[in-house]
């Protein structure tokens, strides 16, 4: 991290997928232009459900199913602001990213969710949140998430201590 208050963390727990997607979902409707969300985290830790929440905050179409795009690189879901979904799974260099025009997606004025961020660390937005989801158990998960800029002290602000409604901070 950068600066100082870019260290700063702040811990939650997720007691489920619910919980999950009504965290996300907040922070879908605090939205807006050019804001960059960094998910990191092990297999079946839940990156793609937060997306799901993301997705239905930004109002895309819930008959649009909001899956993760290992193999495609990239999914763009219309909404209140474009979605780009991106997972870095699969990659092993910030140019395969340049390839696909990712300077340009970011700069879109829509919202980016990007999976597995910390494989391409160039991949990192400028404001945002970033997110490192660890398995405390087979419901539960530790969610870290650490502000990127002013624009990611202010989300981080917003959302309280229970943003998913149910889990302990």
């Amino acid at each position: 991290m950068d600066s100082a208050a870019e260290k700063k963390c702040v811990r939650f727990t997720s007691d489920g997928e619910d919980w999950t997607g009504r965290f996300a979902e907040r922070l879908g409707k605090l939205a807006r232009p050019g804001d960059w969300f960094g998910l990191s985290g092990e297999l079946g830790a839940g990156k793609t459900r937060w997306v799901q929440g993301l997705a239905r905050g930004l109002g895309v179409d819930p008959a649009l199913p909001v899956t993760s795009p290992t193999f495609v690189l990239l999914q763009t879901y219309p909404g209140r602001l474009p979605l780009h979904h991106l997972d870095l799974y699969r990659l092993g260099a910030y140019e395969e990213l340049a390839e696909i025009g990712y300077a340009e997606i970011v700069e879109s004025g829509g919202v980016c969710a990007v999976e597995w961020w910390d494989r391409i660390p160039q991949s990192r937005g400028e404001r945002g949140l970033l997110i490192e989801f660890s398995i405390v158990d087979e419901e539960r998960r530790e969610l870290v998430v650490r502000p990127l800029g002013e624009r990611g002290r202010e989300l981080l602000a917003s959302l309280g201590s229970d943003p998913g409604g149910g889990g302990d901070r």
